[in-house]
């Protein structure tokens, strides 16, 4: 073969010397398009060698080299190697990459650093085996199973940016022989800072000890020198440490005789165990007797724990030399030369330099566990945990170094694992190769391991013999389980005994649990051969090959990539069955009681075998391989009756809903599909912007609506979703960088910015997609005359383009760029991925469907005419025409209560379809005769206010309140599901098939029933819901009286509770027991417990305050903690709860760090294992003073709760489970919490009662009392809030006389998100005689004004009604000198410019006629709008950050009742400016002085 490049190359590449030399042009501008390939394809054994000749530093990375299968002659050149596809294998750096997918790290030499002048060549083996060559040194096998038809590969990138071909012939026999020495003599190489290793010295002094090296016989005694291996030689290859296993005995590598004082040795050195471990926890010191060579690993087991004390076992390296060191107590008070792994972490010198350096932890290690290190060629320490390798833990380490093992605490004895052929297997890298050709350069296995001898049960799936080493097979393999299963709730892991076979359903039945753990049974498949895979503790904990379903989540590789899936395998019993399958398209599935639970995964390799993880409660399980009673595995085990598979092609006729649309399965590199086809995602988001294209699976249809909800951003990048259509089909496109790169059949919309075909057609478009954050909503569609529409969060847009060809189709994209993160499309059918999502309750993906009979939902004997009830009122049938056809539910719905049908009928010969939603019209008022009482329709329905859903479109008595709210009712068809539900913040919810939508509609009253309409295509539903059997009431916390109420309502009644209510909460909550709950000992290190660990406190630093209870928190009670502050730190407390035992808990830095059963409150945000689930919970917890009561609840449904002060703060989380433990982190300026032990709800309390609490001789005047009424008390809970405190600061700027304030500042309220969340206001409040609605200020801040001492004064604050009036600062003065709101004063009603209104005109030319009018509101939502609160002229800058702002004025006024006339709002604003008031009766004017009484400054600063 001729040693030439290809004439084709990349295109900055410049040919020369007949073809031998490459050279990249624009070196210093350009580091890419430099790729060259050989002009013929290799022959076996022939090495492709090239010398680098130039280099430069203008960039990172250099050369890279490698094969493909692809014919430079029609090739396509890419920018770099790594984007070569169709059968490309490169080496880039110490990686090895297929078709750009990483295989293989940290092989061989890193060609990153190769000098000029050095070679690196690439072969083939004649047995398909891709080797790399560096300076005539083969570094062993790359790759295996390469095809025979290659050419090579060299890419000049970045520093590179020359090279020769200088060869391409086999290996000479004097190189073959040279290696051959090399590894039977043991020949010694250059220390680490050598540039060329194929220069091999006789010696090398190390640290002043010389090292003989000429005889492989040679011994290097203890502590005299360092044995080196070669550099470039791979561990597992033909170097050094593959070759170990023949020196002499006293070569290998031991403990040192000299160590600590308590140590004790035995086993020849090979064994240490610490004296006296009940009695002693340190001065367990032990090192190697020689320092480690390079790649060599250095392995321990450990034999036995005690439980006594806390902290478990180090292991590390050190420079010093065990002869001359005077050995410490513990190895981390060594302050040179020394480097452990403590913990999770890694110190340096006895300081912590990475604290979470690997999710394993020292601490948490069993008996059994191996732990090992290796101190790579590359300077590099790597610690491995059960041979998973834990990556680099420190870059640079001196070259000479020993091998350390401190047992400390729990740790009393560990032995060397002498080992040597299995540092292949420990090493992550390899464990892929096998996984990729598990059976390349293996022995065959033993016959120990083999499946079976029997010819006739060679096809029967059974457990493979190698199980975790607390588990066990029996019954000739059918069965496995963990015999001590009450001692050990891990190391439980069984493997089948053969892959399975696509589409063959592989199940095993729970036999036995036990209940002292938490967690169960986990499954899944995985690449790895168990004959050869070293058994992780727990099958998670697996970083390659391996997908496993746990809880209702799916994990693949250690990473969740669905948290909500289908059934929690965490709830199953003795008994039930769980099954995986991978079927033919390379989709995952599982079974859960024979119940798929749909797509889990996709893109899995063939050839897996199936695992099962004994985990916590459970201990034993059988396999079910008598599968004639399983259910036939469907098509497609998604929901929907026509969903289509990922892939399939587009057919309008194929199905008639668009709930089959899913993301497509070809997409961008760095884009990942997940929940069935629903999510999309892009991986190494902080390191990758781009290459994250998805595709809709199916071409969309004229007028379908494809629709997207933004669920993870991250800060890092600019720019932001693009989003388009296509008419390239998926199988035709080539995935770019973005999708604006594509030059044809394409529209996209970037931004503000309209692109066909990557130009610009059009800028400022109405919508920005880069200003859009996480829960925006995102859809796009073609419209049948070739418009293309976008709609942000349900509102169209308005036409973005025409012109798309009719005759085309068209596909959805959506390009995942630099800040958008993770999507999921919104209107498919089946469970959509809540991981991210910012809703407070997220439902289940698993459906669970009520039984028919015997439901207690019922159907109300009042309805349409053309309706007839069958089945006692569960099931209605529409008998005649299209209309005519509403029925409602029998009863009121409870908060929360779903209400849901599911169609049985429907009739195509009519358009329509069913409308669904709530009513305040009782039933029980209607007439008699149904036909008289009921209008034609439910969108006519008006006598009383009434929500529904119609289509698509939400509609309030009649009227469009949004449009493209979710899936359409009009496309639903027999056997859809249908729900509607109240929820407790006064929205309506829409379930289709069992999928929350979202919210419909907002301020929807109390007392409302379920309305439906058969209309149009549907003619007959039934009902699949049951009401709630349980009053919602007793699953609430119990109402904590506090020191006052908010706002001055103590005579408001809130108008959302009732006494009765409460009195009624009261007394069942009064049954549940309380247990007194401590802290436990077991805590992060900065904590101290005091008053019988019922009080906690962090002593230094500002984290490392990690602490749990004792005692597992029972269900229904309130656990309660009050928390001191200091104001030097920044953020404040988390808390939650964990699910497992805390007894052994290693405590990370921050709470945020657990990744384990762990839910956590952190400002105002809830986290599931570090994943953020849901945002705006609550109050800000960093803004919470000190004093504040926080609380914890786990309800009967387990679902968590937050009480601050004693107000629920609703479902932060769901499915927690039993048991779990309060968590609290005292972190930044939280530094004491002391638990408050809430008695029994109930009892007698000596606290002051709010309003609600009183009794009606408490309600009556004040003149009973004394004869001058005041407000009582008010206390704002945050006394730090610095929106109050800005707001304070502007008010000084006013210049105000202190004489019109009140003198006590705890009359002034805050109204800010966290200010009256934490005092648990309620957003309307009823005031006066009559009593009238007024909605609290939200986002303002009232300051008290004084009040005159006097009985008129005492009657208005309780009789008198509360309003609004919002007035400009320029007024202010005058209105607090005459101490009312002036009629005569038309710059308080009006302080725009007169030409503003014509209104304002026309009263100023006639104010000598008629007494200009005043003008209030019962809510600032419309008295605080710039047209009568205008903002101040010039920017406010305030004093202490001097930062620019805009205010805003008004007052909170008492009016006498009849002494105003009730308006419409003079705005023209057609949308309702609040939703509690309609916008005909926002207005209260007056004319009457002495009518208003000033109550309260407000001000607004923005």
């Amino acid at each position: 073969m001729a040693a030439e490049l290809h004439p084709r190359s990349g295109k900055l590449i410049g040919l020369s010397n007949s073809n031998k030399t490459a050279q990249r042009n624009q070196p210093v501008q350009e580091f890419n398009h430099g790729l060259v390939l050989s002009r013929e394809p290799l022959r076996d054994r022939d090495v492709f060698t090239v010398r680098i000749d130039k280099k430069v530093n203008s960039w990172s990375g250099s050369v890279e080299i490698g094969v493909t299968a692809l014919d430079p002659a029609c090739l396509d050149f890419p920018s770099s190697a790594t984007g070569l596809k169709g059968g490309s294998w490169i080496v880039s750096g110490c990686s090895v990459l297929r078709d750009g997918r990483s295989v293989l790290e940290e092989y061989g030499r890193d060609l990153d650093q190769l000098a000029e002048g050095d070679r690196v060549g690439i072969q083939r083996s004649a047995r398909g085996e891709l080797h790399l060559w560096v300076n005539g040194h083969d570094c062993g096998a790359a790759a295996s199973g390469l095809p025979t038809r290659l050419w090579a590969v060299v890419d000049l990138y970045g520093k590179c940016t020359q090279v020769t071909v200088v060869s391409c012939e086999p290996p000479s026999s004097m190189e073959r022989d040279m290696e051959r020495e090399t590894v039977e003599g043991h020949e010694e190489v250059l220390p680490l800072t050598h540039n060329r290793p194929d220069k091999f010295p006789n010696n090398i002094d190390s640290g002043g000890g010389a090292v003989n090296s000429n005889s492989s016989n040679s011994d290097s005694g203890a502590g005299t020198g360092n044995t080196g291996s070669t550099n470039n030689s791979p561990a597992g290859g033909a170097g050094l440490g593959a070759v170990t296993s023949g020196m002499m005995t006293n070569d290998a590598l031991l403990f040192h005789e000299k160590c600590g004082t308590l140590i004790k040795l035995s086993n020849n050195n090979k064994t240490a165990e610490r004296r006296r471990p009940l009695d002693e926890f340190n001065n367990g010191v032990v090192m190697t007797n020689r320092p480690l060579r390079h790649n060599e690993m250095f392995e321990i087991r450990i034999d036995k724990l005690v439980d006594k004390w806390s902290g478990s076992i180090e292991i590390g390296v050190t420079t010093h030399n065990p002869n001359n060191l005077d050995y410490p107590a513990t190895m981390t008070n060594l302050r040179s030369g020394t480097i452990m792994m403590s913990g999770c972490g890694i110190l340096t010198n006895g300081k912590g330099t990475r604290r979470e350096y690997c999710e394993f932890s020292l601490d948490e290690l069993q008996e059994g566990d191996h732990i090992g290190l290796m101190h790579k060629a590359s300077g590099a320490l790597h610690f491995y945990i059960n041979g998973i390798d834990q990556g680099v833990a420190a870059a640079q380490t001196p070259p000479m170094v020993y091998g350390v093992v401190d047992l400390y605490g729990m740790a009393v004895k560990v032995t060397i694992v002498h080992n040597h052929n299995h540092s292949d297997r420990l090493r992550r890298n390899n464990a892929i190769m096998r996984a990729l050709s598990p059976d390349v350069g293996r022995p065959r296995p033993p016959p120990a391991l083999s499946l079976t001898s029997d010819p006739d049960a060679t096809d029967r799936l059974l457990f493979h013999s190698n199980c975790g080493q607390k588990a066990a097979i029996i019954s000739e393999g059918r069965t496995a389980l963990r015999p001590h299963a009450t001692d050990d709730f891990n190391h439980g892991v069984v493997l089948s005994g053969r892959p399975l076979r696509s589409n063959e359903v592989f199940q095993v039945r729970i036999d036995k649990m036990v209940d002292k753990w938490a967690g169960s049974i986990e499954i899944g498949v995985t690449t790895h051969n168990p004959a050869y895979l070293q058994l992780p503790s727990t099958m998670t904990n697996l970083r390659s090959g391996t997908w496993m379903m746990t809880g209702n989540g799916v994990m693949h590789n250690g990473t969740t990539i669905l948290d909500e899936y289908g059934h929690n395998l965490d709830r199953l019993k003795a008994g039930d069955t769980v099954g995986v399958v991978r079927k033919e398209d390379g989709s995952l599935h599982f079974f859960v009681n024979g119940v798929a639970q749909g797509p889990a995964a996709w893109n899995i390799p063939p050839s897996v075998y199936a695992v099962v993880d004994l985990y916590g409660q459970a201990a034993q399980a059988t396999i079910m391989d008598d599968m004639a009673d399983l259910p036939p595995l469907p098509e497609d085990s998604s929901e929907g009756p026509t969903v289509m598979s990922p892939g399939s092609p587009c057919s309008v006729a194929g199905g008639n809903s668009a709930n089959d649309l899913r993301f497509h399965q070809l997409h961008g590199t760095n884009a990942v599909i997940t929940n069935g086809g629903r999510t999309a995602l892009r991986q190494n988001c902080r390191s990758e912007f781009n290459d994250a294209i998805v595709i809709s699976n199916r071409c969309l249809r004229d007028g379908e609506l494809f629709e997207i909800v933004i669920q993870k951003m991250v800060d890092r990048w600019s720019g932001s979703i693009e989003a388009g259509v296509t008419s390239i089909r998926p199988e035709e496109l080539e995935f770019p960088n973005t999708m604006t790169d594509i030059d044809y059949d394409t529209w996209m919309l970037s931004g503000t910015a309209i692109m066909q075909d990557g130009n610009t057609m059009r800028n400022n478009y109405g919508c920005d997609l880069d200003s859009l954050t996480t829960g925006s909503r995102i859809g796009m569609m073609r419209s049948a005359t070739g418009d293309l529409h976008y709609y942000i969060n349900g509102v169209d847009q308005g036409v973005a383009c025409t012109g798309l060809p009719p005759d085309k189709e068209v596909y959805a994209v959506i390009d995942l760029y630099g800040q958008c993160v993770q999507v999921s499309i919104t209107s498919s059918s089946g469970p959509l991925d809540n991981s991210l999502c910012t809703s407070n309750i997220t439902e289940k993906s698993f459906p669970i469907h009520s039984p028919v009979a015997g439901v207690a939902h019922r159907l109300h004997s009042k309805h349409g005419k053309n309706v007839v009830l069958l089945g006692e009122g569960c099931q209605a049938v529409r008998v005649g025409g299209y209309a005519h056809g509403i029925v409602f539910s029998a009863k009121e719905l409870k908060t929360d209560e779903l209400f849901e049908v599911k169609i049985d009928e429907v009739d195509n010969q009519w358009s329509g379809s069913l409308h669904m939603g709530l009513t305040s019209l009782a039933p029980p008022e209607l007439p008699s005769c149904p036909m008289s009482g009921l209008s034609p329709s439910l969108t006519q329905l008006r006598a009383k206010v009434t929500w529904l859903l119609a289509g698509s479109e939400v509609r309030r008595n009649g009227v469009l309140q949004r449009q493209n709210y979710g899936a359409s009712l009009d496309r639903l068809t027999v056997g859809n599901r249908v729900g509607v539900k109240r929820c407790s913040d006064d929205t309506m919810h829409i379930l289709i098939d069992g999928e929350d939508m979202g919210t419909a509609a907002t301020a929807v009253a109390k007392n409302v029933y379920a309305v439906l309409d058969l209309y149009g295509r549907v003619t007959a539903v039934s009902i699949v819901s049951s009401s709630v059997l349980e009053d919602a009431e007793s699953i609430k916390a119990p109402y904590l009286s506090s020191d006052s109420c908010s706002d001055g309502e103590e005579d408001s009644t809130p108008v959302r509770h009732t006494e009765g209510l409460r009195s009624q909460h009261f007394t069942k909550l009064a049954l549940v027991p309380n247990t007194i709950m401590a802290f436990l000992e077991n805590h992060g290190k900065n904590i101290q417990l005091s008053n019988q660990n019922l009080t906690a406190a962090r002593v230094s630093s500002y984290n490392q305050g990690l602490l749990v209870t004792a005692q597992p928190l029972p269900r229904q009670q309130l656990f309660q903690v009050i928390d001191r502050l200091n104001p030097s730190w920044t953020s404040s407390l988390s808390l939650g709860v964990i699910g497992h035992s805390p007894d052994r808990l290693n405590f990370p830095s921050t709470a945020c760090c657990l990744k384990r059963s762990a839910w956590l409150l952190q400002r105002d945000s809830v986290f599931h294992n570090s994943l953020k689930i849901c945002e705006n919970y609550g109050p800000n917890l960093d803004t919470c003073p000190e004093g504040t009561v926080l609380g914890l609840l786990v309800d009967g449904n387990s679902c968590l709760h937050l009480h601050v002060n004693g107000m629920d703060q609703g479902v932060a989380a769901q499915d927690i489970p039993t048991p779990c433990y309060p968590l609290i982190d005292l972190y930044g300026q939280c530094e004491q919490v002391l638990t408050n032990n809430v008695p029994t709800v109930g009892g007698e309390s000596g606290e002051a009662r709010c309003q609600g609490d009183m009794e009606k001789a408490d309600m009556v005047d004040g003149i009973k009392e004394s004869v001058c009424w005041t407000p009582p008390p008010e206390v704002n809970p945050n006394k730090t809030c610095e929106y109050q405190a800005l707001c304070s600061r502007f008010k000084d700027l006013l210049t105000l006389p202190d004489g019109y304030f009140n003198e006590d500042a705890k009359y002034n309220l805050c109204y800010c998100e966290s200010c009256h969340k934490l005092r648990g206001d309620e957003a309307y409040y009823k005031r006066g005689e009559p009593p009238r609605d007024y909605a609290l200020p939200f986002g303002w801040c009232r300051f008290a004004l004084r009040s005159e001492p006097h009985c008129e004064v005492s009657s208005a604050f309780k009789k008198w009604h509360i309003a609004y009036h919002g007035t400009s600062v320029g007024a202010l003065r005058r209105t607090l000198d005459h101490a009312q709101l002036l009629s005569g004063t038309t710059q308080h009603l009006f302080p725009y410019p007169l030409f503003w209104t014509l209104k304002v005109t026309f009263i100023l030319m006639n104010r000598d006629r008629e007494v200009p009018r005043v003008q209030l509101s019962p809510t600032m939502r419309y008295s605080g709008l710039e047209m009568f609160a205008p903002k101040v002229q010039y920017v406010f800058r305030d004093p202490r950050s001097h930062c620019c702002h805009q205010a805003q004025v008004g007052f909170q006024v008492c009016v006498r009742p009849g002494s105003y006339k009730v308006g419409p709002q003079n705005l023209g604003a057609s949308e309702p400016l609040d939703p509690r008031f309609s916008n005909t009766e926002i207005e209260w004017i007056t004319k009457e002085q002495g009518g208003t009484l000033l109550y309260g400054l407000l001000i607004r600063v923005e």
